[in-house]
């Protein structure tokens, strides 16, 4: 049996530029990313397996049931959720594995897998992750405001937990990935 792998959760309010670095530190460190479940519809551009396992309520509840999830979620009414035999399987083949999730999914994960490199990104201010939120061009004023405060209450929950253990600033999207790469490069 060879050295297992180590398991990396990254997580972060919704605009703090989360899968922008994880999709670069996934590209420099070659971890494997674990797809997560989702009801939600795609975006365009999502291809089905890739950014997420696009399927429907039903066969999310199953998933629930059969106790086939890392951790799981209801997010403005959709499910979010993270499969647990390809996480599995990835460490047992002694790979490093990406999780981006958010911070309640990273404190379930915990309760699972206490021993994962639990990395939270956060913006540099509100003022910042507000002006990315609005150029995104997708959300409502009501939207971007809950979507702020929720960011709050997130870092809050993830900082006072004490399960994340690295905090990375993303100020400079060049230095936050070095600091990741870094983090998920370290034995």
């Amino acid at each position: 049996m060879g050295k297992s792998g180590k398991l990396v959760v990254i997580s972060g309010p919704s605009g703090a530029g989360k899968s922008t670095i994880v999709a670069e530190v996934l590209r420099r460190t070659g971890a494997a990313f674990s797809v997560s479940a989702t009801t939600r519809k795609p975006r365009p551009g999502e291809q089905d397996g890739r950014e997420y396992r696009f399927v429907d309520r039903a066969a999310f509840e199953r998933m629930i049931d059969a106790g086939e999830l890392l951790e799981w979620a209801e997010v403005f009414g959709q499910y979010y959720g993270t499969p647990a035999g390809p996480v599995r399987e990835a460490l047992a083949a002694g790979r490093t594995v990406v999780l981006d999730i958010d911070v309640q999914g990273g404190l379930q994960v915990h309760r699972a897998m206490p021993d994962a490199t639990f990395v939270l990104i956060v913006p540099p201010s509100a003022e910042t992750l507000s002006g990315r939120l609005r150029g995104r061009g997708t959300e409502s004023p009501e939207s971007i405001a809950r979507r702020l405060a929720q960011a709050r209450k997130e870092i809050e929950t993830a900082q006072e937990s004490g399960v994340y253990n690295d905090t990375i600033i993303n100020d400079d999207l060049e230095t936050a990935i070095r600091n990741v790469v870094r983090i998920v490069n370290r034995e």
